[in-house]
């Protein structure tokens, strides 16, 4: 029911189904091309792996009383919930405005899906895995997301609350 209400809120926000190029691709690599959240998979779905890693400490944190499968469902909420807002025209315009993503048009339902279905990997990864492994697993995908693109979840966080022009011409490449 929650991706249902996903799908219909990226509808009626006016995100398409899937990529203008009328291609299916499982992923696009490039985060400079037309192609980047277009797709089911892209390099951001590992920052929505890291979402899900978050959301499980958080939420083993904060309500461990609270069944793991109940955790789970909360954490597909806050993530469906970003993912309704980071399509809104507010955050559209402000990745515009202050991030590497210029060209930003928000996700496609198709890509959305698929930031859903990560952020839930990451979830049920660090559900099964130890505490410094889940660490491991979330510095590792933000140094290698650094290291290939200049861009990573907390980059990502940075520019949007507090932007950097310094930062920004470093993921340029200046």
């Amino acid at each position: 029911m929650v991706l249902v209400l996903l799908v219909a809120g990226l509808r009626l926000e006016g995100q398409p189904w899937w990529c203008a190029c009328g291609g299916l691709s499982p992923w696009s690599g490039d985060i400079w091309s037309a192609h980047n959240s277009q797709h089911l998979f892209d390099p951001y779905s590992f920052s929505h792996l890291q979402h899900g890693l978050v959301f499980h400490a958080l939420l083993h944190f904060l309500a461990p009383r609270v069944p793991l499968g109940h955790r789970l469902l909360l954490a597909v909420m806050l993530e469906t919930g970003w993912e309704l807002l980071e399509n809104s025209p507010i955050i559209i315009n402000r990745y515009r405005a202050v991030t590497i993503s210029l060209g930003y048009t928000g996700d496609t339902i198709l890509n959305s899906l698929g930031d859903v279905l990560s952020c839930t990997l990451g979830f049920l990864l660090a559900a099964r895995l130890p505490a410094w492994a889940s660490i491991g697993i979330f510095l590792g995908v933000e140094l290698g997301m650094l290291a290939i693109y200049r861009d990573s979840l907390l980059v990502n966080i940075l520019m949007l609350l507090a932007p950097s022009d310094a930062v920004r011409d470093w993921q340029r490449g200046g």
